[in-house]
């Protein structure tokens, strides 16, 4: 993939990593990691490096290059649901069961196995670059970058709080507010290298959320967060009472669900290159569903 761009009056005399910075949002560390590789920049067809000056009229190309792959991680034939696709992302519409990425507990049969055999079928170079990464039995929408430069434009947008994501739960009880923010910092529980917990020294996290519907034996509720802390709603929503339906690791029963009833239905952002307004939705799995169908 190639992007090209003619140097204006404005940035005529700028070093190519002046422009490179302030006209494609390349961040220093990105720059460092492309200077060490060669072709990656030309100007008028010819190889230059980020010291070049450049003059209005010229030609500048970024070929964004080749990536390597982890050994770790291997191409699976693992179906993905793709809502939408081009050459910067991937949304894809995760079914609960499946982790967004490998681990020790899980090295096979993951979302990212599932991309690079995807890659590998449209022949495209690169590897797995998660933006929004979800549990592995919360449904729902994450983003996927397709490549480096756009995984670094992704997470410009997410330091900027500028990711829009909503989710839908079932929680447990009856909610003594219809709306409201649960702003409490979470840490990595000691001893343990998944549960999570609300302590003082723990990082600043923020989730808001509005009933959609209040049920004899739990609540629907809508979320949106503002802050991405590894399992945040589920530990906001443990810590005010009210654990989500399936939960058994936060306090939840799993009469109901036996998996966390949790999933992201709504994702909005401007696109990482174009700017462009972009909003994706995913309805309610079946088995939320068949629940809510139960206890109408």
């Amino acid at each position: 993939m190639t992007i090209r761009k003619i140097i204006t009056e404005k940035d005529a005399g700028k070093e190519l990593r002046q422009f490179l910075k302030e006209e494609l949002s390349f961040s220093g560390r990105f720059i460092k990691m492309l200077s060490e590789k060669t072709g990656c920049f030309l100007v008028n067809g010819r190889p230059v490096d980020v010291s070049f000056i450049v003059q209005a009229g010229d030609v500048f190309e970024f070929i964004i290059p080749e990536e390597e792959r982890s050994e770790s991680v291997q191409p699976e034939n693992i179906p993905l649901n793709i809502v939408f696709e081009d050459e910067w992302f991937i949304v894809i519409d995760k079914p609960a069961g499946i982790p967004s990425m490998t681990s020790w507990l899980h090295p096979t049969g993951t979302i990212a196995n599932g991309i690079l055999h995807y890659y590998d079928q449209k022949r495209l170079p690169y590897t797995v670059h998660v933006v929004t990464r979800l549990d592995r039995n919360t449904s729902g929408l994450m983003v996927v970058a397709k490549h480096q430069y756009s995984h670094s434009l992704f997470s410009r947008m997410q330091q900027a709080n500028q990711i829009e994501r909503r989710y839908e739960a079932f929680v447990h009880g009856t909610l003594e507010h219809e709306a409201g923010t649960i702003e409490l910092p979470i840490r990595r529980k000691a001893k343990s290298i998944i549960e999570r917990v609300v302590a003082p020294d723990g990082q600043e996290a923020i989730t808001h959320f509005s009933l959609i519907k209040q049920y004899e034996r739990f609540a629907h509720v809508n979320i949106r967060l503002e802050t991405g802390r590894t399992h945040q709603i589920r530990v906001h929503f443990s810590a005010i009472g009210h654990p989500l339906v399936g939960d058994d690791l936060y306090g939840g029963s799993t009469e109901m669900m036996k998996r966390q009833a949790l999933h992201c239905s709504y994702l909005a952002f401007k696109h990482p290159y174009t700017k462009e307004p972009m909003s994706f939705n995913s309805p309610l799995p079946e088995d939320m569903k068949v629940l809510l169908d139960g206890n109408r």
